[in-house]
């Protein structure tokens, strides 16, 4: 519930805080004083669109800040699922909206936007004033509510799995069936494609070695003529490597006999024989092997010419044109599979459509059965709240086609009058009558609703005396399972508030400024006995308090 609204440097507010708790409480005051700029600030917290003229003249922003507090597990969970910690059950809502017009949120301090707080309102509070765009106009809201009554979240859950299902289907044939012509306008085109890279034979790593086969073919003569350079500095006649080493072995032996300590030099120069005498073998091979051939180098060259025309049609790489072919085949294996698969998502799908129609059919029999309780449940209450001629009914409107939401419209309609005829509630019903009506259906909705907090304003308007004595009544039913906030005329509600607030204005430093303060004791006497319309006659008083001891209040 809410717990706590504070207001700054709105419109005539210059800093106001609502302490609120939980059953009814009451906002009281003469017209003009501020009550509804209260509600309008709630509404500001809640995600409405700000404007500069909402800042109080010479200040350079405007506050409101809301404390939120034992958010039920459900609640709980659709708050997080917006990506907001609760923290407990604890939500704190801040909006700053700037003498030009910005507007910043947060929510428990981490920065928000205006849309993520609507999607918070419609958790946390049901507004309902002259001012708001009014939930129970929307066709989805009138919805809810049968639903809510009907017991039927089952049977609406049941019925957009189906259609998600369905629709899923009804795209994978979509796609498949694109797909499929799309490969037929392509086919001769992919056949082509496949026939080619088919024929060239291609081998993974090929241009690789193909490259160095035509650099050696190229470039014969040179590479044997460095090669024989090689075998002749090993072994030539005169001046060669494997001759000095003969050299340095007489030589060695002679230090041997000398120097025994000379004998460990024996090792690198066997190392060096070894490895000289290897490197004179494959260079003898090399030389060898290495021939000028310019029939095989013109077969590389053309081997190497048509890799260079496929990679330049088909991929960057050898490897890439490969990857075409496979494609390529895969998509045509997609014109021998694909008829067969629709027939396949074809049946799945109708399955799934018979399965959302019985789905759809039996949330149509909940919403049907409890449709003419809902209408007789609210018709009963609509003369007490001063809608003598009022009648609401609910009307179902067939679908050509099952839907997410199932087979059916809900729409309330109403009846204000003896004698005219019903029409869309959205249609009909002014600010004050939409509250009574909203307020008759939360009466008898008031073991479904998972709304904590009710806020109403006009809920009273042009009604009085006995009347006045079962809205309050009313409302009083309603707040033993909900926090209700009622900005409210009638004095016939404000005897039965839990809390009573007032509001008043005058002239601070030259600026007219709304002020609050909780009722105790006299306090309240006094303004019931003003909403009474006296404040000097002790008539007044004593039939304020005569109405605050009916309600068992006291004077407290």
């Amino acid at each position: 519930m809410l717990t706590e609204l504070r207001v700054r440097d709105l419109a005539t507010i210059a800093d106001v805080t609502l302490q609120l708790g939980p059953g009814l409480n009451v906002l009281t005051g003469e017209t003009g004083a501020g009550k509804s700029m209260l509600v309008d600030a709630l509404a500001l917290l809640l995600g409405e669109r700000a404007a500069a003229g909402n800042v109080r003249s010479g200040a350079g922003k405007a506050v409101v800040e809301g404390a939120f507090e034992g958010l039920d597990p459900a609640t709980r969970r659709r708050v997080e699922d917006l990506g907001l910690d609760a923290e407990e059950g604890r939500l704190v809502i801040r909006r700053e909206i700037s003498s030009e017009g910005r507007s910043r949120a947060w929510v428990n301090g981490s920065p928000t936007t205006a849309a993520v707080l609507a999607e918070l309102g419609s958790l946390l509070i049901d507004l309902h004033g002259q001012h708001e765009t009014q939930s129970l106009l929307h066709p989805e809201a009138q919805r809810d509510i049968l639903d809510a009554f009907a017991h039927a979240n089952a049977e609406r859950a049941a019925v957009a799995e189906a259609h998600t299902r369905v629709a899923a289907l009804k795209s994978q044939e979509v796609q498949l069936a694109a797909r499929r012509d799309e490969v037929r306008r392509r086919a001769d085109y992919l056949r082509h494609v496949v026939d080619e890279i088919t024929a060239a034979k291609l081998v993974p790593g090929e241009e690789e070695a193909l490259q160095l086969e035509a650099r050696r073919l190229s470039q014969a003569g040179a590479l044997v003529e460095h090669a024989q350079r090689v075998i002749d500095a090993l072994e030539g006649e005169a001046g060669n490597a494997l001759g000095a080493l003969g050299v340095v072995t007489r030589s060695l032996n002679a230090l041997e006999k000398i120097d025994p300590a000379t004998a460990e030099w024996r090792e690198l120069l066997d190392a060096a024989y070894t490895n000289l005498s290897e490197l004179a073998r494959v260079a003898t091979e090399y030389a060898a092997s290495v021939q000028e051939d310019p029939d095989r180098l013109a077969a590389v060259e053309r081997r190497r010419d048509l890799i260079f025309r496929l990679t330049g049609k088909y991929g960057v790489s050898l490897e890439a044109v490969l990857d075409t072919k496979r494609e390529a085949e895969a998509e045509l294996e997609l014109l021998d599979t694909a008829d067969t698969d629709l027939r396949s998502l074809a049946g799945q799908r109708s399955a799934a459509e018979q399965a959302m129609r019985q789905a759809a059919e039996a949330l149509s029999l909940k919403r049907q059965e409890a449709s003419g309780r809902l209408g007789r449940g609210v018709n009963r209450l609509l003369p007490q709240l001063g809608l003598s001629g009022g009648k609401l009914s609910v009307q179902l409107v067939e679908l050509a086609e099952p839907g997410v939401h199932g087979g059916e419209t809900v729409q309330l309609n109403v009846q204000l009058n003896q004698g005219h005829e019903s029409r869309p509630l959205a249609k009909v019903a002014s600010g004050g009558e939409l509250s009574r009506l909203m307020l008759a259906l939360k009466v008898v909705l008031v073991k479904h609703d998972a709304i904590a907090t009710l806020v109403f304003d006009e809920v009273d308007q042009g009604i009085g005396g006995e009347v006045g004595v079962q809205v309050a009544a009313a409302l009083a039913d309603v707040a033993q399972r909900h926090q209700v906030l009622v900005i409210t005329h009638l004095p016939q509600i404000a005897a039965r508030a839990d809390s009573h607030l007032a509001v008043s204005k005058a002239a601070r430093r030259g600026v007219a400024t709304s002020d609050v303060q909780v009722l105790h004791g006299e306090d309240r006497v006094n303004e019931i006995a003003r909403m009474l319309g006296d404040t000097e006659g002790d008539a007044a008083r004593r039939h304020a308090q005569a109405m605050l001891r009916r309600e068992g209040v006291g004077s407290r």
